[in-house]
């Protein structure tokens, strides 16, 4: 990346300093019921092992999203167009791009945004080996707050795989929606959803049998001990991941196996046996119910594409 690229990433990387986490991590285990931001399961050891659950079998989302990717990558670069401008929300390894850069007709630039600073510099540097006629502007920051983009003046084009958009309940999907078509004005988004079906297939993938979700889950209590001096006993709490049908949401929390007090920060914060921190919601959609979506918050609705099992979903979206 060029030294320009590289001070503007550390800009907003110091923008975003150690208290954001604390002041999360604190305010969070003040509310009832307690609840954590899973954005911050993403620091290098978040985002590494996620990489990991990517690759379970159980994990249906990235090979099926992947193999969308493949079968109609012809099909996305006749409706991006040529020498477009490509952002992409929440990057982390980069790897599904290479699928959307292969096939695309001389794209101008690629702006990978993620929140986990080291990790994307990482990743967008090995990029730049892969395709050394890109420009690469990897952005630190959070994605799901305004942004400041650097830009090529080029048609832009938004990338948003991997179902994240289900990370965000009903006001903030609609928020992260518009602010997404006012960027990509004239320009479209081509998004990842991931669709409502048996419940069994929802609960096995986020319960492997390997134990990665539970450890990518505790992680964000072990990131709260390096990086707080908290001291969470990791045992002392349980990975638990229903299904919830009414609200249509895969629900992550972490258990207390017991009673028990954890010190973070200079403060004193207890659990209750059965007590749960709520970490992350996994909502799914049907077609429908995501156009309908799409269009209060902007977007046109164009092309979806679906694998035969109507596990997985990606839509074209264009903003006029």
């Amino acid at each position: 990346m060029s030294s320009a690229t590289l001070a503007y990433a550390k800009a907003l990387q110091a923008s975003r300093p150690r208290g954001d986490f604390e002041d999360a991590v604190l305010s969070g285990l003040a509310k009832v019921p307690k609840e954590l931001p899973c954005k911050f399961f993403y620091d290098a050891e978040g985002s590494a092992l996620f990489d990991r659950i990517c690759e379970l079998p159980e994990y249906y989302p990235t090979r099926t999203e992947t193999a969308l990717l493949r079968k109609h990558a012809p099909e996305f670069a006749e409706f991006l167009g040529p020498d477009a401008e490509v952002i992409e929300f929440g990057a982390g390894s980069l790897q599904k791009i290479g699928y959307l850069l292969a096939a695309l007709k001389s794209p101008r630039a690629y702006i990978p945004i993620d929140i986990s600073g080291d990790y994307l510099r990482a990743m967008a540097d090995k990029l730049t080996r892969a395709h050394p006629g890109l420009i690469v502007n990897p952005v630190v920051a959070d994605f799901t707050q305004p942004l400041r983009l650097p830009s090529t003046g080029a048609r832009r084009i938004g990338f948003f795989p991997g179902s994240t958009i289900g990370n965000f309940n009903a006001a903030e999907a609609l928020a992260f929606m518009q602010r997404a078509a006012r960027m990509l004005r004239g320009g479209g988004l081509l998004i990842g959803v991931d669709r409502i079906k048996d419940p069994a297939i929802l609960h096995a993938a986020y319960n492997d049998s390997e134990g990665v979700t539970a450890l990518f889950n505790k992680n964000i209590l072990a990131r709260a001990n390096r990086e707080l001096g908290a001291n969470f006993n990791l045992d002392a709490f349980a990975h638990y991941a229903p299904y919830n049908p009414d609200a249509k949401r895969i629900e992550m929390h972490l258990l207390s196996r017991v009673d028990q007090s954890v010190s973070i920060a200079g403060r004193t914060i207890s659990f209750l046996q059965g007590e749960t921190i709520h970490t992350e919601n996994s909502y799914k959609y049907t077609p429908d119910g995501f156009r309908t979506l799409a269009m209060a918050a902007g977007f046109v609705p164009r092309v979806m594409w679906s694998d035969p099992d109507k596990l997985f979903s990606l839509h074209w979206l264009e903003v006029p």
